[in-house]
């Protein structure tokens, strides 16, 4: 493939992204082969038809001791969807009534053999496995848009299986139905071919031809009743275009900040309720990164929340009982995709009192809005994302609550990183010990937005491994040292065979401990950064809130390779921010480079 260079392209029409699109369509995961093992119901084996044991197979898939069945909270939101949608295929008359009762054992066992069996697979078998991958990628992963060709990115359409979530969704456990042809619409243009449904006996829902929307195929998923779409892939033109515009629009809030700061001074004591909570929110979005939020329907969604839709139930003042002047208050709110954001914020710290902080008064504004009010009244009584938004505007074409994560990511990115670099100690460290460094910056932005992951047990294994291997690694070391003071001392005869030849020199014998020295220390490195990094997702940022070029540029001023920072798919996905000279700056120019 040769690559498409789009932002050295003409311009297309406003509002129009291409004027061209051809593809494939969407690949659909095969139809479900009956096991026949059955569960048991009472201690009796149940009957089940193909639907009903698929099912059942999507519950017996899950680690009894995993995130999501594992966990006390969340395993009892599972069972609970699961087996409401589980009830509800079985019908009314269905000798299964209890989950109890049920016993998905027999599946299980079934399932970690046949994991087992395919993992022996013969090379013939694995390569003839690998070819299909590549035929479904090379029929469904490319389109031509505009007469070049672009990566398609989730042509595979999603199985059906249970809906796992992420935190304490309050859906985790549902059945996701499978997806058919007929409720796929395609987007092509007027003069592309339409692809043929690859499903036999169905059809496509319809085909349209819509040059605004970037959108090739999409559908709607049974969970949230939500619209799905296929789209091009994070390294598409598409993609690249949308991210340089945010980024670009984000170093444009730079020359704008100290305005905004100013007029939120000034409302910040306003007598006017609508303006002082205005500011209010716009102090909260600015410095504690918070999202907006929105009205949400909790018949169908978590109850998740941002700035503007905080209860008064979501703060608690003086949360550690000091009294007197104290300027703490603790946030605790499920975020998006039921994260939790739990927080103690000292609003009297310097941090939020400097020059532009005014962290005090924005506590006392909290307090004030929240006197008087029912846990479950809104701390932002008067606004909304509309209005805050609306305001926004006036300082910024374009600004948006949203804006303000991603210029604070890659702010405070720019900062950490400049912050180490001033070290005396810097220029010594290796490419390795640097990439800690970034990493250690990288995680106080997630820390900023709460990018927050969930511990998985394959994690807390490795955890235990590489501990286990450091652990084996100083003990051998030990014993080097052992053989080498016998071997200084003349006492050759007393090394034991086991440990070492006794033809071994003390030369050989020092090389040894310096290469275990070096193999422990970076161990011990890995270890760290692997335990920092279990609760915290640093590529949430990477991917969506830090503009590249800072890191780009990072890596060129310190000799380190960018492949240790950014993943193949991220310089893909970000190579139009290759070319930044090492000494680029995130800050309102950018967009004009733009």
């Amino acid at each position: 493939m040769q690559s498409f260079l789009w932002w050295n392209a003409p311009e297309l029409p406003e509002g129009c992204q291409w004027r061209t699109m051809e593809h494939s369509g969407v690949s659909f995961p095969e139809t479900y082969e009956p096991h026949g093992v059955k569960m048991m119901y009472d201690g009796q084996p149940v009957e089940l038809t193909p639907i009903q044991e698929e099912a059942a197979t999507f519950f017996a898939a899950m680690d009894p001791e995993g995130m999501h069945l594992g966990n006390p909270k969340t395993g009892k939101i599972f069972i609970k969807n699961f087996f409401a949608d589980f009830r509800e295929i079985l019908g009314k008359k269905h000798i299964v009534k209890e989950f109890k009762k049920c016993d998905f054992e027999p599946i299980r066992k079934h399932l970690n053999e046949q994991k087992i069996i395919r993992k022996a697979i013969t090379d013939e078998e694995r390569k003839a496995n690998k070819e299909d991958r590549s035929q479904t990628l090379h029929q469904f992963g490319f389109s031509i848009v505009d007469g070049h060709i672009e990566r398609v990115g989730n042509f595979n359409m999603e199985p059906p299986g249970a809906f796992r979530g992420r935190g304490e969704h309050p859906k985790m456990g549902k059945l996701k139905s499978r997806v058919l042809p007929e409720q796929v619409s395609l987007n092509l243009s007027e003069c592309a071919p339409v692809p043929p449904c690859p499903v036999p006996g169905h059809a496509w829902s319809d085909v349209r031809h819509d040059p605004r929307g970037q959108w090739l195929a999409t559908w709607k998923e049974n969970i949230n009743n939500q619209s799905k779409y296929m789209q091009l892939a994070a390294q598409s033109s598409f993609k690249g275009k949308s991210d340089r515009s945010k980024y670009s629009k984000a170093g444009l809030l730079c020359k704008n900040i100290e305005k905004i700061r100013k007029s939120y001074k000034k409302d910040l004591k306003s007598k006017d309720m609508e303006v002082k909570q205005l500011a209010t929110a716009t102090w909260v979005i600015d410095r504690l990164a918070l999202r907006v939020g929105g009205e949400k329907d909790t018949d169908e969604e978590a109850d998740t929340v941002g700035c503007c839709s905080l209860r008064v139930e979501h703060l608690h003042f003086d949360p550690n009982g000091e009294g007197g002047d104290s300027k703490e208050i603790e946030l605790e709110f499920l975020g998006k995709d039921s994260m939790l954001f739990k927080q103690t914020i000292d609003f009297g710290a310097t941090l939020y009192n400097d020059s532009n902080g005014l962290g005090a008064q924005v506590y006392d504004n909290l307090k004030s809005f929240c006197k008087k009010k029912k846990s479950s009244e809104e701390v932002f009584h008067v606004i909304n994302p509309t209005m805050l938004n609306n305001h926004l505007k006036q300082f910024m074409d374009g600004l948006s609550a949203k804006v303000f994560r991603t210029y604070n990511a890659s702010k405070t990115l720019q900062t950490e990183l400049r912050k180490y670099e001033v070290s005396p100690a810097w220029r010594n460290l290796t490419a390795s010990e640097k990439v800690v460094e970034y990493n250690n910056a990288n995680r106080e932005v997630a820390i900023l937005c709460n990018h927050q992951r969930s511990v998985s047990k394959a994690q807390e294994t490795q955890l235990e491994n590489i501990t286990a291997k450091v652990g084996m690694l100083k003990k051998q070391k030990k014993d080097l040292k052992k053989i080498l003071k016998l071997l200084t001392a003349g006492e050759a005869d007393k090394i034991p065979t086991k440990k070492s030849p006794q033809t071994m020199t003390d030369e050989q014998v020092v090389k040894k401990i310096e290469a275990w020295n070096g193999k422990i220390s970076k161990m011990e490195m890995d270890l760290k950064h692997k335990d920092d990094n279990k609760e915290v997702s640093l590529g949430t940022s990477k991917i969506n809130y830090m503009d590249p070029r800072i890191s780009v540029a990072w890596c060129k001023r310190n000799e380190v390779p960018i492949e240790k920072i950014f993943s193949k798919t991220l310089r893909d996905k970000f190579n139009w921010a290759m070319a930044v000279v090492p000494d680029w700056e995130f800050n309102e120019h950018i967009a004009k480079e733009a």
